[in-house]
């Protein structure tokens, strides 16, 4: 590699790094001397030795360039207030390679440092302009092809880029996901929509593999190889030394990757084009041809500091600046394309210039264009809710033959049979469910041989086999990842968390991940889901705070996702009806709470009346999303208002304060948790003469809080109303747990304070 003369880098001292970075390239240009060879035609190495051609080599070079000047138009408009994001990738700019070797239909989950990827990346299909494109998600424009003017991020639907924010790792799993989708597809007879032989390519620092998101990302990878199963992913560690300002270890990257088994390790020099071209080649090849998981450990440096706000001279000396500007592999790039014949120095300046005011130009027209300025174009890609479509899916009852051979004839249809519980009717849906989709999984811990801990998909791996129902390994963060790729590549992924409380080990995977997809693609891009979950307290003989946990609050939180709780096992299976409706018709992210305690309950008043237990639906019923269940609708004198474990409980509490205070009880199962459904609560709360709210969610934050704005917003404020609810703590083990939860009796003294 070139030397890059000191004098350069060591006379700069301002505070300016951008403009230091920038002044080196053209102080080196002017300033180099070494020997110059005969040009090289197009298909002739670029140098040398080099698996590089010089066609390649061109291209690659504008592609770096593109992505330098982004960076520094960035960094001068962003005082402007015209540019409103300054990482950059300066530095990263071989990371192009990686672009240049795969396909545009390679799904791609990129580090934010990918300039240079995409910018080679937009070559693979003609028309396409990776200046105005970067311009306008930089100027968080309306006209922003990626995200709609909703955040910068690198992403585009026709170069299956999916789009990430700032990724942490976060990524990690869902790109593992989508590797193992790409070659489960065969074994269900699924059509992908991108070639079979594709693999999924996922960069992120050298910081960031640390992160436990990626730690348990390369663990599912390499216990999925060890079972010679494929899983074609490519993780690219662009590995710069530094996160944010702190310092990775020398030779840690390579220690920590280099001999792990079932993750092929290997190295490639980011900062030489002609030098790594071959290495990232390899890589490349081997994931294609081999279907395992592998590690590209590629060299880059980070220069002009983590993003515009950075301002490195104030922690890291100046002769330490020097040394990384020094590594700028725009500079290595500039001597390879001046010793190779293919630049003189003045083409390689207009080059650059060009290059600059490409740049320059794109943003001011960015500029131009409109932003987001109204609230409802904000939210439109969010939460998209089709209601006929989605109603006529949900209804759908076409596979008639399908069903016959699933339950095994129609004496044994699950209509045909007698009323029973919650944990059989959920069984039967999926059942249901599973043949009428078949691009439909059902996956987490237990769920195959096993059934489940409570035996609710019992019966489902017998009969859709281990293709379609399968065991996963213990970590729901790869649950959810694989969740994920499996909708990226067109399927319905069915997972399920095995209590609510180990939900919360992974639930960045639905917040920061799934449920922002449409979000931050402005709808592009959709990965659907129905995950289910095994939910709530009232666990006897069993539980303690990780069996028996009501934090619903942590679902509520995520914007665009669908929560819905049945309380009985006819409402279960026409929620998961519109649920899979939701998810095929409009991409929904969907979660199902399953109320444990009520799996297997089938009295409601008195042992042995049966009167918990309902009779399953035909397959043409569903529920519409937000519909509620009344009970006893034309009492007045008190509404309870509540959900899931409550519901049972409140019915029972109604016979004690009829008798009591003489009063008629309406009882509302509210079913739907997000979105709660305020037209439908306020309409019950318009006639109550008093209002209870049951929620076992724990005080300071459930499901009340949202049930009570919502009447006090109706106008309905001055209508008495008490909340019976959790106490703010974790749930303790055996009898203890019933102090914690609300009871029946609290219901009845809540209506006794009303009176």
């Amino acid at each position: 590699m070139t030397a890059i003369p000191f004098a350069i880098t060591a006379r700069h001292k301002g505070f300016n790094r951008a403009e230091i970075v920038d002044q080196n390239f053209t102080e080196f240009v002017q300033l180099w001397q070494g020997e110059v060879r005969r040009a090289p035609h197009d298909d002739e190495a670029v140098l040398p030795g080099s698996a590089l051609d010089a066609r390649g080599f061109r291209e690659l070079f504008e592609s770096q360039l593109i992505s330098r000047h982004l960076d520094l138009m960035a960094r001068v408009l962003r005082v402007q207030n015209k540019v409103f994001y300054t990482i950059g990738s300066s530095g990263h700019e071989g990371n192009a390679m990686v672009a240049r070797l795969t396909r545009h239909t390679d799904p791609a989950f990129l580090h934010y440092r990918s300039g240079g990827f995409m910018a080679e990346r937009f070559r693979k299909l003609p028309g396409m302009d990776p200046v105005m494109d970067s311009a306008l998600s930089f100027a968080a424009s309306k006209d922003d092809p990626a995200s709609g003017g909703r955040h910068k991020v690198w992403g585009s639907k026709p170069l299956w880029v999916l789009p990430q924010t700032s990724t942490i790792a976060s990524h990690l799993p869902k790109a593992l996901g989508t590797a193992v989708a790409i070659d489960h597809a065969r074994r269900i007879g699924h059509t992908l929509p991108i070639p079979d032989d594709s693999i999924a390519i996922c960069s992120f620092g050298d910081a960031s593999s640390n992160h436990a998101t990626a730690q348990t990302a390369f663990n599912a990878a390499g216990w999925t190889a060890y079972q010679k199963l494929p899983a074609p992913v490519l993780f690219v560690c662009e590995d710069n030394g530094i996160g944010i300002s702190v310092k990775t270890p020398t030779g840690w990257v390579a220690r920590n990757y280099q001999a792990r088994a079932d993750l092929d390790y290997f190295f490639a020099d980011g900062l030489d084009l002609a030098e790594g071209y071959a290495q990232v080649q390899r890589a490349v090849e081997h994931c294609r041809r081999t279907r395992r998981p592998t590690f590209l450990h590629l060299k880059t440096t980070r220069v002009m500091g983590h993003a515009g706000t950075d301002f490195e001279i104030e922690w890291r000396s100046i002769e330490e600046l020097v040394a990384v500007e020094s590594t700028d592999p725009l500079l290595r790039s500039a001597a390879i394309a001046l010793e190779s014949g293919l630049y003189s120095k003045d083409d390689l300046l207009n080059l650059y210039e060009a290059t600059r005011k490409r740049c320059f130009a794109a943003a001011d027209e960015a500029d131009r264009r409109p932003k987001l300025e109204r609230l409802d174009d904000v939210m439109a890609p969010l939460a998209p809710y089709s209601p006929a479509k989605v109603k006529a899916e949900a209804e759908r009852a076409d596979y008639g033959d399908k069903r016959l051979a699933v339950f095994g004839g129609e004496a044994k249809l699950p209509e045909n049979q007698p009323p029973r519980h919650l944990a059989i009717q959920i069984g039967q849906a999926l059942h249901d469910i599973m043949a009428k989709y078949p691009e439909s999984l059902l996956f987490g811990e237990d769920v195959a041989q096993k059934g489940g801990v409570y035996t609710v998909t019992k019966g489902l791996h017998k009969t859709f086999k281990n293709t379609r129902v399968f065991n996963t390994l213990l970590d729901e963060t790869i649950i959810l990842g694989l969740a994920q790729g499996y909708a990226n590549m067109g399927m319905l992924p069915i997972p399920e968390i095995q209590y609510l409380a180990y939900f919360h080990n992974a639930g960045d995977q639905i917040r920061g991940e799934a449920s922002s997809l449409q979000f931050f693609s402005n709808d592009q891009y959709r990965n659907p889901m129905v995950m289910r979950i095994a939910s709530l307290g009232y666990q006897r003989g069993f539980g303690g705070h990780f069996h028996n946990d009501n934090s619903i609050t942590a679902l509520r939180d995520i914007p665009g996702l669908v929560v819905g709780c049945p309380s009985r096992g006819d409402d279960a299976a026409m929620m998961l009806r519109t649920l899979t409706a939701l998810a095929r018709v409009d991409g929904r992210v969907c979660a199902f709470l399953e109320p444990i305690a009520l799996y297997m309950t089938k009295d409601l008043y008195e042992a042995g009346d049966g009167q918990w237990q309902f009779a399953y639906p035909a397959p043409g019923e569903a529920m519409t999303l937000g519909e509620g269940r009344v009970y006893h609708e034309d009492a007045d004198d008190l509404v309870v208002f509540t959900f899931g474990n409550g519901v049972p409980m409140a019915l029972r509490a109604a016979r004690t304060i009829e008798a009591e205070l003489k009063w008629k009880v309406r009882v509302v199962d509210l079913r739907w948790l997000v979105p709660l459904n305020d037209a439908f609560i306020a309409a019950q709360a318009k006639s109550a003469k008093r209002i209870v709210v049951l929620d076992e969610g724990r005080k300071s934050a459930g499901v009340g809080e949202g049930v009570i704005t919502a009447i006090v917003e109706a106008g309905f404020g001055a209508t008495p109303l008490r909340r019976v609810v959790g106490a703010d703590t974790f749930t303790p083990l055996a009898g203890a747990a019933f102090l914690v939860l609300p009871g029946e009796a609290d219901v009845v003294a809540a209506a006794r304070t009303l009176a």
